[in-house]
């Protein structure tokens, strides 16, 4: 069964409309006013969802910001303890040579009191001395002239 030059002459003249019919029954005119219908609905959600993608977007860029803020101020923050530790770091240094030379005037008055020790010790051998002379000689003096 071949199909004549008709035939499909007919069947290319009502394919279109065979069609509008299994779709819903609706004829080509009212399809195609739907499908544009719904394009137009598309698009325009679409335009929504890309104006919220942007509205999200600048949000996390603000909120961005505020972090970068933050992390400025925290910087600032450590270096101002840095300093902080800087003074202390150089008053300690300063403690230090003050205690250096509160140690070296000690040191000069421990050889003092070693010097006084030394002359005291001396004097008082010498007293001793003296005075062992002196009764040395004393009893020796009672001794001749008794």
């Amino acid at each position: 069964m071949a199909l004549a030059e008709e035939d499909i002459a007919f069947i290319k003249q009502h394919l279109g409309e065979w069609l509008a019919e299994q779709s819903l029954g609706k004829p080509p005119a009212v399809y195609e006013i739907e499908l544009r219908e719904r394009m137009v609905r598309v698009e325009e959600e679409l335009k929504h969802q890309r104006e919220l993608m942007r509205q999200g977007f600048e949000a996390m860029e603000r909120r961005l910001e505020q972090i970068d803020k933050r992390f400025e101020q925290v910087d600032k923050r450590f270096e101002q303890v840095d300093k902080r530790f800087e003074q202390v770091d150089k008053r300690f240094e300063q403690i230090d040579k003050r205690l250096e030379q509160i140690d070296k005037r000690f040191e000069q008055v421990d050889k003092r009191f070693d010097e006084m020790l030394r002359r005291h010790d001396q004097h008082f051998l010498w007293l001793v001395g003296f005075i062992a002379t002196s009764a040395g000689l004393l009893v020796a003096a009672m001794r001749f002239l008794s």
